[in-house]
């Protein structure tokens, strides 16, 4: 499985919602899919984000790799943060999306397999927020 994060301007992240007649129907889930045998994971994603969301990816960053176990099965996932991307995502395959700040994520009912993410998302903002307020803070001596 490969899964991309695509950021908005204002920090929240885009998620989709699974589709009736789908395993976990109407969860919510990273956009991305399966690869098929001998597929390279940036393909894969590449190939998904176009199918899904109608959108090319233009520049994208590795950021991890991992298993999940399921009840009845392992899935890997391969999640790659999505830097540029050309065209507007839509719901290509009739599916629900939503911008969801990362603070917000794990209360939107995404599957259990991206709450690693989640977490590393949500690490990521915190050491980003800190970063600015640190660069920002204006000295006590003017």
């Amino acid at each position: 499985m490969a899964a991309g994060i695509l950021t908005g301007s204002d920090g929240r992240v885009l998620v989709a919602q699974r589709p009736e007649g789908k395993p976990q129907a109407g969860a919510w889930e990273f956009p991305g899919g399966k690869l098929h045998t001998g597929e390279m994971p940036l393909a894969g994603l590449t190939r998904e984000l176009q199918e899904e969301l109608a959108v090319r990816i233009v520049l994208a960053r590795h950021l991890v790799r991992y298993s999940h176990d399921y009840p009845d099965k392992r899935v890997h996932l391969y999640i790659w943060r999505i830097l540029s991307w050309s065209g507007e995502p839509r719901g290509a395959e009739g599916q629900s999306l939503a911008w969801v700040a990362v603070k917000d994520l794990l209360a939107h009912g995404l599957l259990p397999a991206d709450e690693p993410v989640v977490k590393l998302l949500q690490k990521e903002s915190a050491v980003n927020s800190a970063t600015v307020e640190s660069c920002w803070q204006p000295s006590a001596d003017g």
